[in-house]
Formats: C-alpha cells, structure tokens, sequence
C-alpha cells in the first residue's frame, strides 16, 4: 500500500475515491487523528495512474466528473464513511524499503533462535571478531548488530531503524542505507569490542548512526526530503550520556558514541557530494 496525501474534508476526498473505484482502483481513506485522514493507494502498480488524478483533483475537487462518481457508487458502496486502514504490516511496509524490512526480519530471526535455545550457536556464529581467523569473517564486522538479549532490547532498536532506517531508504534509497549501515556497524563494533571484548550486540550503534547522519545531513541540506525532529534528536542525545553516568546499566556506550561520530561524519560528506534537487 501507498500512502498518498492527508485531507481534513473526507466527504470531499470520497468523490476521488469513487471516482478512482469507477476506473477499478482501489484507494482507502483511515482517519489520521485530529480532524484529519490519510488516503491510502492499495495496489502500487496503480501509483501513476492515481498520482496523476490526484494532481488534477487537488486542482479541481468540485469537478463534475467526482461528484458524478459519487452519486453512482452511493448504491454500492457498502459502507459510508467507515474506513479500514491498512493492517499494521501494510503500515510497516510503507514506511521501510527492502533492506529496513529485511534487517527487521533477520533480527527477529535471530531473536527468535536465541530464544529457543540456540543463543550460544547463534552468538558464537554472529559475534565481533576477536581472533585473527576470526577478521577474516567478514560477515561478522556487522552481523554483531542483529543480536539482541531482551524483548526491550529488540523492540527499542527495531523501532528507531525502522523510523530512521526507512526514511532513509525512501529518500536515498537502498544503497545509501547500505553504506551506512555497514560502515557504522564495523566502526561501532571495533570500539565497543575494544572497550568491553564480544559480550556485545544490537542495533543501537547503527541507529545511533543513522540519528548522527540525519541530524547533520538535514542541517545543511534543506533541499532534501529528510527531518528529524529536534525533540528527537535530544531524546537520544540526553539517551547517550545517561549510559556514561549510570553504573548500573549495561550500555554499549562505545557502540552509541562512535555510531554517532561515523554517522555524522557520513552525513557531512553526502551533504557536499549528493545532487541538489
């Protein structure tokens, strides 16, 4: 599903709705909160047929042809105004690309085998590099970051990626998450594994990254399709330094600290070198 635009008047919205289901399109409209409600595209092969209606009809609500529609589906129209909204995997899945899903899934995977009873086989297979056979499985310069020891742990992480990670992937696409993804995982893990040795894992490095590559990327280039919001950003920021000053928790601090600086530092470089828009 896509999600195409937020509209305060669903009456006037459902003229499009109707109009696009006399062209067998299927569009759904879901309150949003607050007066508002977000029209939803259900099969994407549809998106620029029902882009380029929705062009016109922003121009042109009160055209004859919607209210036309209107009154022709009135009869068959099941149910006035009682909108479903997508399950929430549609919702997930609009928001992430390939490689947000995809990191989402392995890590439960992996979560899930821990908690079956494989957790030493998974960690020993997925843990930071700490022998010199050990460097040259490569794979495991980044797989320490799908390891995670708690359903807190697991939740907290894939929550902040799938936010960060998929708008990301939406805006720069799949290639740039990528690259971020395993240069912060390696940098993250080679400091958190120099201060603590490979009783280490989770994604919290990487989102950190991704926190750091946003926050500088959207600073100087206001060009870009991007935002994170400074509340945010202070919330993790506020987040990192608690991990310095509280004794009691165990917080990959090296891990959160160099994701930051290796995303920023991303963010700065790709502020100069991405094309403007």
């Amino acid at each position: 599903m896509i999600r195409l635009i937020v509209v305060n008047n669903p009456r006037m919205a459902q003229g499009f709705i109707d109009y696009m289901a006399s062209r067998n399109i299927d569009v759904q409209m879901m309150p949003e909160g607050q007066g508002q409600f977000v029209l939803w595209l259900v099969n994407d092969e549809d998106q620029l047929e029902t882009e380029a209606e929705l062009k016109q009809f922003l121009q042109q609500p009160n055209d004859a042809k919607y209210l036309a529609s209107s009154w022709d589906m009135a009869e068959s129209r099941k149910n006035t105004f009682r909108y479903q909204g997508p399950s929430l995997l549609s919702y997930v899945r609009a928001k992430a690309g390939v490689f947000t899903l995809a990191i989402m899934v392995l890590s439960i995977v992996v979560y899930g085998l821990q908690s079956i009873g494989f957790g030493e086989s998974v960690f020993s297979l997925l843990h930071f590099p700490s022998s010199e056979a050990e460097v040259l499985q490569v794979w495991r310069w980044v797989t320490h970051a799908i390891l995670h020891f708690s359903v807190t742990h697991i939740v907290f992480n894939l929550l902040w990626w799938w936010q960060f990670g998929g708008d990301i992937e939406q805006e720069l696409g799949s290639k740039k998450l990528l690259e971020i993804f395993l240069v912060s995982a390696a940098i993250s893990g080679l400091g958190q594994y120099w201060f603590s040795g490979i009783n280490f894992g989770g994604l919290s490095g990487v989102v950190y990254a991704l926190m750091g590559y946003l926050w500088i990327l959207t600073y100087y280039r206001t060009d870009i399709q991007l935002t994170i919001p400074k509340p945010i950003i202070g919330f993790m920021l506020v987040w990192l330094v608690l991990g310095f000053v509280q004794p009691y928790l165990a917080i990959a601090n090296a891990a959160h600290t160099l994701g930051l600086v290796s995303g920023m530092a991303l963010g700065w470089i790709d502020s100069k070198r991405l094309k403007r828009y």
